[in-house]
């Protein structure tokens, strides 16, 4: 089928390839650079430290962060099954920061009256 082409047929198939091909970058950089703009609402974890860490919520899904223990975070974040339920965590000693964890609060029950 390509044999049958002209050569004038083929410049045209080329022409359009470029341009679909130019569109596509022009597509690509501007959906780079609205996302570049986008806030983001999610803390960053390189800027809490120290007591910061102690006002951290306790999401279900939580990120370790400097200086941080699987003993302290059970007790910070009422949770003493962090390694049951982390089946990823093969020794509770090698916690890094930046490792992602299950939480699972343990709750007040109310009380029956």
């Amino acid at each position: 089928m390509a044999g049958n082409l002209s050569l004038r047929q083929v410049l045209a198939l080329t022409s359009l390839a470029e341009d679909a091909s130019w569109c596509c970058v022009f597509l690509l950089v501007t959906l780079l650079l609205v996302n570049s703009f986008k806030e983001t609402t999610l803390t960053n974890d390189e800027d809490v430290k120290g007591s910061g860490l102690l006002e951290r919520a306790c999401d279900e899904i939580y990120v370790v962060g400097e200086g941080e223990t699987l003993h302290s975070i059970s007790d910070k974040c009422d949770d003493p099954f962090i390694v049951e339920q982390n089946p990823h965590i093969h020794d509770p000693d090698d916690v890094f920061p930046g490792l992602v964890i299950r939480i699972t609060t343990m709750k007040p029950r109310k009380s029956l009256r």
